[in-house]
């Protein structure tokens, strides 16, 4: 039987998959290199917005179907980063102060009338993993967050540059997100690395990052398609 990985060959691997995360699709490469015109930018914040939407959604099937309390009572903040509290912006209320920074309202962000059926199609495979599968693959599942820092650390620097008409307070979703996701990164981390033991688990869990970052190149894809190849 071969030797499982050490935690610190286990983060290696998950981070060597990087190299797949959807901040090298040439549509993100695009977008944070100025090449998108002001509709294209507002097309993306709507179809993004349905992803945004629905991780607290997926966060509730990760505590439906997770029996330790410890657990829930740490994962539950993630549903509060995004549904906000009373005296808290959350993530979700952000991301629409973003479209309106764009030029979009609430109401047609909200309607999702202009979210593309492969946008939709990838999200909602997304959430039917997590609420399937045991809560330990679905909190692996997000570890895809090992690599957001960068992909929000370039719109707050290259955005100002290159977007001058999208307003300043519209990009508070990125700073917060700056904050709130290596905290939760770490957290799952460490229970993704204590509930995948074996190198045959541990293999398992690089399988799962790996069709998490799949799903997000395919909400990059759909949008090139549709945008910039005209399919």
């Amino acid at each position: 039987m071969q030797t499982a990985w050490s935690n610190e060959e286990f983060k290696n691997q998950l981070m060597a998959l990087g190299k797949y995360y959807h901040i090298h699709h040439p549509y993100n490469i695009a977008l944070n290199s100025g090449k998108l015109s002001r509709s294209q930018i507002q097309e993306w914040v709507a179809n993004r917005f349905y992803y945004q939407r629905k991780i607290p959604i997926k966060d509730a099937c990760i505590l439906a179907n997770c029996p330790d309390q410890n657990v829930r009572r740490e994962w539950i903040k993630r549903i509060m980063e995004h549904d906000g509290q009373e005296n808290s912006l959350g993530g979700i209320e952000a991301w629409l102060r973003l479209g309106e920074a764009c030029g979009l309202t609430r109401t047609e962000i909200l309607a999702e009338t202009r979210v593309i059926p492969g946008v939709r199609f990838a999200v909602d495979a997304y959430v039917h993993f997590v609420r399937c599968a045991p809560w330990q693959e679905a909190v692996c599942a997000s570890l895809t967050e090992l690599f957001a820092p960068q992909i929000h650390q370039e719109r707050l620097t290259q955005w100002p540059m290159y977007y001058s008409w999208i307003k300043p307070e519209g990009l508070e979703y990125f700073r917060k997100r700056l904050q709130e996701a290596p905290k939760d990164v770490e957290f799952a981390l460490k229970q993704t690395q204590m509930h995948f033991r074996t190198l045959a688990e541990q293999q398992r869990a690089l399988q799962i990052v790996k069709f998490k970052l799949n799903v997000l190149w395919e909400i990059s894809e759909a949008m090139f398609s549709v945008q910039m190849i005209g399919c």
